[in-house]
């Protein structure tokens, strides 16, 4: 709660947005999978492109702007993924790694996303859709509408895997 120029009390909703950084416009296709499952959970996100290799001070930039804001990051990059890393560093909140697969390394560039410095605390997944859950599930804790829309998400995978098997009871 909050105290208002009035001298009321006022209570502050913190909603809060996903940010989605992406190294490189090559990432966006990658972005818009996990923009999807966040319109499914009715989370509000934007999109922003900086690199942590050649536009460093622009990403401080973008980190700057979200300083008072309820956000979660996710970033997306491939090859060397600095920058899940670079912007964890450089802010106290989460950070939610997805790279994208990469068959031209036969996936082993996911260890620049798991192997990262002390002091660093982002979370990583490579499904847009676990990016979307982790990301809207931190969002929940301040916002009881959104935990039962994940709530009722989950409910419903479950309900797809009952009746798959269901199904295959009866063939």
């Amino acid at each position: 709660m909050l105290v208002g120029m009035s001298g009321k009390i006022e209570e502050k909703k913190m909603k809060g947005k996903v940010v989605i950084l992406m190294g490189s416009k090559k990432d966006l296709e990658f972005c818009r999978k996990i923009a999807n499952y966040l319109k499914v959970l009715e989370v509000k996100y934007e999109f922003r492109i900086a690199s942590a290799h050649k536009t460093p001070l622009k990403l401080l930039e973008i980190l700057k702007e979200y300083e008072n804001s309820n956000i979660v990051y996710i970033t997306v990059a491939g090859r060397s993924n600095a920058l899940s890393a670079f912007v964890d560093a450089h802010t106290v909140k989460p950070v939610i790694a997805c790279p994208p697969y990469s068959e031209k390394f036969a996936g082993a560039d996911i260890y620049s996303s798991l192997r990262v410095p002390s002091g660093i605390g982002s979370v990583v997944t490579i499904e847009p859709e676990g990016a979307a859950i982790v990301a809207a599930k931190i969002l929940a804790l301040n916002n009881e509408e959104l935990a039962k829309r994940i709530h009722d998400y989950q409910l419903e995978k479950k309900r797809e895997v009952n009746s798959a098997d269901e199904a295959l009871k009866v063939g």
